[in-house]
């Protein structure tokens, strides 16, 4: 009696699970029949079309330079910091000048002893040339004096020179700002020594500046997109840092050779920022937009409904689409011009209003004997 109970329990649970669920489809039976429910057509309606090219980029200044003394010393003076705004010709930092200072005292020293041994050997070059004159003198001694007086003239030039290094040195360990600018880095402090730019390493960078008032990006061009591409082209640029900031751009210079980044093959494109917001900073990554065909107000469909077939007698590419005719379809050619990644605007051969097919009718569906093996797209 156990064992019958256990099975009428048994069988009532099945068939009450039966009925839940022919009443409460699943979901993955609601998403097939969603699937069964999904658009077959579409209306031919007037829509405005523009196609972009969306590339990444970062923001870089258009100025930017690597601030290194010419010459070996300490720092003496580094008046400024990471993100101090400097005008052109404005002190950068300076190096500690005291022993070329001794220099230049020591070489003007030099000269001076110079200046009196070049008085000395004219006088007697002076004197020794008229006494030869009146046969007073040998010739050798005349010839001595006259070598000692050229001496002392490549003498007084050499401790000129000397001089003139020393000074070129003085100047270089005040440097100076090129440009208005603003302070990116600082790597190094106030009494470190730094090496000259001629030595090591092409010497010790001390500030990196930049010009925050003129920007560009970097971008890479996929090669499929770049033809579309051309200098002078506007563009609109999202800054990802800065949510809903949307400035203007333009193509300033696009590379004549490709190069391959990240494994694709692109072109190196730059970009000006031809508006500049305050909370842009360099590094930070943008996206741009690059309009590339755009067409307002014209008669569309979606591309889903253009289909594609190769024509051997006219040789080449014909475009087409299925227009519902009551329970039939006409197959119709047509010509489109600007496309999105949605829609293709049609130039030619269909009126507003019309039905088009999403997808290509059976044979039996098509009027006239139409039906044809084609490619969507």
């Amino acid at each position: 009696m156990k064992n019958l109970i256990s099975t009428i329990a048994i069988i009532a649970v099945l068939i009450a699970g039966f009925v839940y669920l022919k009443s409460n489809p699943s979901p993955d039976e609601g998403g097939a029949n969603s699937l069964d429910k999904r658009e077959t057509t579409a209306q031919v309606e007037t829509k405005d079309i523009e196609f972009v090219v969306t590339v990444a980029g970062e923001i870089t200044p258009a100025e930017q330079v690597s601030v290194r003394p010419e010459v070996n010393g300490l720092i003496s003076q580094l008046p400024v910091d990471v993100g101090d705004q400097v005008k052109k010709n404005d002190l950068l930092f300076s190096l500690d000048d005291k022993n070329i200072r001794i220099e230049i005292e020591q070489k003007e020293t030099q000269i001076e002893a110079a200046k009196l041994q070049l008085d000395k050997a004219r006088r007697n070059f002076e004197r020794d040339k008229k006494l030869f004159e009146e046969s007073l003198v040998s010739k050798e001694a005349y010839e001595n004096t006259q070598t000692e007086f050229s001496l002392a003239q490549n003498s007084i030039e050499r401790a000129q020179k000397d001089l003139d290094l020393a000074m070129e040195r003085l100047e270089k360990t005040q440097i100076l700002a090129p440009f208005d600018c603003t302070i990116l880095t600082r790597p190094v402090s106030s009494g470190q020594a730094v090496s000259g730019s001629g030595g090591f390493n092409s010497g010790t960078e001390v500030l990196t500046i930049a010009d925050l008032t003129r920007m560009i990006i970097n971008a890479h061009v996929n090669q499929a997109d770049v033809s579309r591409l051309s200098v002078g082209l506007n563009v609109d640029i999202q800054v990802e840092a800065i949510p809903g900031l949307i400035v203007k751009g333009q193509v300033e210079r696009i590379a004549p050779q490709a190069t391959i980044v990240n494994g694709i093959k692109g072109f190196a494109a730059r970009i000006l920022l031809t508006e500049i917001d305050s909370r842009i900073q360099p590094g930070m990554t943008a996206n741009i937009k690059i309009p590339v065909q755009s067409a307002a107000g014209v008669m569309a469909v979606p591309l889903g409904a253009v289909f594609t077939e190769y024509n051997e007698s006219l040789k080449k590419q014909e475009r087409y689409v299925y227009v519902q005719q009551q329970n039939r379809f006409e197959r119709r050619l047509i010509q489109i011009g600007v496309a999105d990644y949605f829609f293709a605007e049609v130039l030619s051969g269909l009126n507003a209003g019309e039905i088009v097919s999403l997808e290509q009718p059976p044979a039996e569906a098509i009027g006239e004997g139409l039906a044809a093996t084609s490619k969507q797209g």
